[in-house]
């Protein structure tokens, strides 16, 4: 492809709206404009970066057995009325009536298309195994997009579904799907992570993350030092042993109210009776489904809602407001406590260890000390609730935790009967007897794989593509267009790559040179030849690769069998 010839309008400056590095870079080397909140167009080179992402998922996805299809982008609202994700997915689905008034949605995701499809079509345990993907775009209306395409509204996504008659066979196609994963993001020059997470609105018992590792993720990641063990914020286990619960155990004391006016924050609370704010049990109302229940955390912890959501097994879940409040504990906002309260009360294994904690009295301006489990109050039950923190321990091998950074590009999932059951999909088995079909559900962002490329891969000058979704493998700079024997020799290695089915970037533009650097360092692209009248008198070219700092000086003659071997090495070492 000739430069003159091609459409790469890019930028020097940095534009005012983008936030992170990634959306600032893929503006400026031309890869995306932005046409409204949250939609950008692809253009060439960006399209190009996106589709070489999707080649590979297309070659992996086949290898691992799967078999594309194409579905509709907009979907009847009588399906997601089936599976009961026509209100609860919320505001993110983009609803609107056709031209006869009938309800449908801009698709965010297909598991009732796919459902659908699928109850029509399999009938018998002989039709399965079977595993279904597409690439197409979606629509999920966030209510604040952000960082390009990272979190946009409308993006291109991979997202597969498997059928299968029972747990042994879903369990082997979601070792399939990861195991494709790991293929498809090594062989994109990810540094990446799986990890467990929560489901989300897509449900589910199961899932993996794969998390590009990069300082301005948005999640962040729990990982063991000792074991395999990782996970997300919100997944991340903590075992129901609290170190707390090792020490000597102090002699119960008799509860007793105290006054403390206007006095409601655990800071506060700790700094007014001078405790620390592990003796504090925080007590939380939330209204679970529309039903109040009662959170017992320790003071210096933090619920997690997640956890909250999937122990419940609700769909809704809200923090109830003041009045709620003050109506259940007959007191204000900062004053609730476990003791006579006449709800349902979860509580964290971590309370479990307390001895003469401090409470809310349900009273205004009054707070209890001395209050013990089982003396003073009881609990229903005890789940792993909270976030996890620096001073826990993994819960698989007990050894120490770190924290990272990262950028979610691909989500399994183990639907289980979830969507089979919703929409009535089943099939007969080798008896006869009629079973819900089992499912799993595994998506990947295509753009967002790119953008989290460059938030990985850059420096001051530009992006630093992995060499397989590069916009091309090899940029050719000729630095003095009016030099025949300089404009011959660029297109005398030009034409062998070509030859060679290398993807090569002739820089023909009658610009300066430092232009043309510039705009190749921009852009990103593996290998960079450079070719002037100094070097051709010489007999020489220069070849540099992006990602180092030398540049090294070939024989013209050889300059095309050493491009090859370099891009072959750059090849191996994603192996």
């Amino acid at each position: 492809m000739r430069y003159s010839k091609y459409f790469i309008p890019t930028q020097k400056e940095i534009p005012a709206e983008a936030e992170i590095m990634s959306h600032q870079l893929m503006i400026r080397a031309g890869m995306i404009r932005r046409l409204t909140s949250g939609i950008y167009t692809y253009l060439p080179i960006g399209l190009k970066s996106i589709r070489k992402v999707e080649n590979i998922i297309r070659e992996e996805m086949n290898r691992a057995g799967a078999i594309e299809i194409l579905m509709p982008s907009v979907q009847p609202a009588e399906l997601w009325q089936e599976s009961g994700r026509w209100e609860y997915y919320g505001s993110e689905l983009l609803r609107f009536l056709d031209r006869h008034k009938r309800k449908v949605c801009l698709g965010p995701t297909h598991e009732e298309v796919i459902t659908d499809l699928i109850r029509r079509e399999i009938h018998s345990y002989k039709q399965m195994p079977l595993n279904l993907y597409q690439i197409q775009t979606k629509f999920r209306d966030e209510i604040r997009p952000r960082f390009g395409i990272m979190r946009g509204r409308e993006f291109i996504m991979k997202d597969a579904y498997s059928f299968d008659a029972d747990e042994a066979g879903a369990n082997h196609s979601y070792e399939l799907m990861y195991d494709a994963y790991n293929r498809i993001f090594k062989r994109c020059g990810l540094r990446f992570r799986p990890v467990e997470a929560d489901t989300g609105t897509i449900g589910g018992s199961y899932s993996h993350e794969f998390m590009v590792m990069a300082e301005t993720g948005e999640d962040q990641i729990v990982n063991c030092l000792s074991c395999d063990y990782a996970a997300n914020l919100e997944r991340a286990e903590i075992s129901p042993i609290d170190p707390e619960e090792k020490k000597q155990t102090p002699e119960m004391l008799l509860i007793k109210e105290i006054e403390t006016p206007n006095v409601k924050t655990v800071t506060e609370v700790c700094s007014f009776l001078g405790i620390e704010n592990k003796v504090l049990i925080k007590t939380l109302i939330y209204l679970a489904d529309g039903k109040p229940v009662a959170i017992l955390l320790r003071g210096d912890h933090e619920l997690n809602e997640a956890k909250l959501k999937r122990h419940l097994g609700v769909q809704e879940l809200n923090l109830a407001d003041e009045d709620v409040i003050e109506e259940i504990t007959g007191a204000p906002t900062g004053f609730a406590g476990p003791v006579g309260l006449k709800l349902d009360i979860l509580a964290d294994h971590a309370v479990k260890g307390m001895v003469n904690g401090v409470t809310g009295a349900n009273k205004k301006d009054y707070h209890f000390m001395n209050v013990n489990l089982k003396k003073d109050f009881n609990v229903n039950a005890f789940s792993d609730l909270r976030v996890i923190t620096s001073h826990d321990r993994c819960p698989r091998c007990g050894g120490k935790i770190n924290f990272g950074r990262g950028i979610e590009v691909g989500h399994i999932f183990k639907l289980g009967t979830k969507y089979s059951h919703a929409l009535n999909a089943c099939y007969l088995d080798e008896a006869g007897k009629e079973k819900d079909i089992i499912m799993g559900c595994y998506g990947i962002g295509a753009g967002r794989t790119v953008a989290a490329s460059i938030e990985q891969n850059h420096d001051k000058d530009g992006i630093i593509f992995p060499i397989p979704i590069a916009p091309f493998e090899v940029i050719i700079l000729i630095l003095q267009n009016h030099d025949k024997d300089v404009v011959a020799a660029a297109e005398k290695i030009y034409s062998d790559l070509l030859t060679n089915n290398i993807d090569v970037l002739l820089d023909d533009r009658k610009e300066r040179a430092g232009s043309k650097f510039k705009d190749a360092d921009l852009l990103g692209i593996p290998i960079r030849v450079t070719i002037g009248t100094k070097g051709v008198k010489n007999g020489e070219v220069e070849i540099k690769l992006r990602n180092e700092a030398d540049r090294m000086t070939y024989p013209i003659d050889d300059a095309s069998e050493i491009i090859r071997e370099k891009i072959m090495r750059l090849y191996d070492t994603l192996k």
